[in-house]
């Protein structure tokens, strides 16, 4: 059995779903032997991520009973979007998020809403503005500005290479810096769909998204306020290893929301890619228990 990945074989269909600043590229599972109206996961992925990296979660999100649809976000890989920073932020996004939500309510049944890392962000911040979900999923994903450590480190190197040397200067700093790492590194095939895809970023997308992670807020107490009032549920949950943000400070997250609290072990700050098994072990009965709820 081959190590799961973006490339992991699956029987998502590629669509375009309508967004606000164009076609919002995305794959889209159909849940299995469910009757209509069909719940969504709604499936948010992170700074130079893609929909590609649910790629191991469609087909057992599809078996659990939900239509899975993971997407770019805007200025992502397939999905296009305005050459301005600011629109990349995580309100503005949110916004496109909650536009998304509500378009997909009213064509099928409830949503539940997962954002991983940068995605989370986004995430929080379409619940923020209004976003009418079943349930919120947070995934190694923190309450504000990622903290110092290698991955701020990146940040603070690549942003300015991309500024001064444009693009692909950053892509060959980042495959520098994946050289070094220790480990048996990536598999060609998917070392070049990465390269490929972060290539095809907006390069707006990738510098808005880069000022956020250094200077976002702390927006946990306005979210519980929101989640509470609107009777939202939420869960936290985080590889054993992460090293964005610290599993202690999302633990901390999780009492802050009242929320469900789950670590997945053997996985590190991608447990979709890393140990998809466990990570579907926490989502799909929570997930279940909201709508039952």
């Amino acid at each position: 059995m081959s190590t799961p990945s973006q490339l992991t074989p699956n029987g998502a269909d590629r669509v375009d779903l309508t967004g606000r600043y164009g076609p919002v590229a995305a794959l889209r599972r159909r849940a299995v032997n469910t009757t209509e109206p069909r719940p969504t996961a709604l499936l948010v992925p992170g700074y130079t991520g893609s929909k590609e990296d649910f790629a191991p979660l469609m087909d057992p999100i599809a078996a659990g009973g939900f239509d899975a649809i993971a997407i770019d976000m805007p200025g992502q890989y397939e999905s296009g979007g305005p050459d301005d920073e600011a629109a990349y932020l995580p309100a503005a996004l949110g916004g496109v998020i909650a536009d998304l939500v509500g378009k997909l309510a009213a064509n099928g049944g409830p949503v539940v809403l997962l954002g991983h890392s940068y995605g989370g962000l986004v995430a929080r911040a379409a619940v923020l503005a209004g976003a009418s979900i079943a349930g919120l999923t947070l995934m190694d994903s923190g309450p504000s500005e990622l903290p110092e450590g290698l991955r701020r480190q990146v940040l603070d190197i690549g942003e300015p290479t991309m500024r001064k040397q444009g693009i692909e200067a950053a892509q060959k700093l980042r495959e520098q810096l994946d050289a070094m790492a220790p480990g048996p590194g990536q598999p060609p095939a998917l070392r070049a769909f990465l390269r490929e895809r972060f290539l095809r970023s907006r390069p707006a997308a990738l510098l808005g998204k880069a000022r956020a992670l250094r200077t976002e807020p702390d927006l946990v107490s306005s979210l519980a306020r929101v989640l509470h009032t609107s009777g939202i549920p939420c869960l936290v949950c985080c590889g054993e290893f992460d090293d964005a943000w610290p599993v202690s400070t999302q633990r901390d997250m999780a009492d802050r929301l009242d929320a469900d609290f789950a670590v997945i072990p053997a996985a590190r700050h991608s447990p979709n890619t890393e140990n998809p098994e466990q990570l579907l072990d926490a989502l799909l009965p929570t997930w279940r228990s909201w709508l039952a709820a």
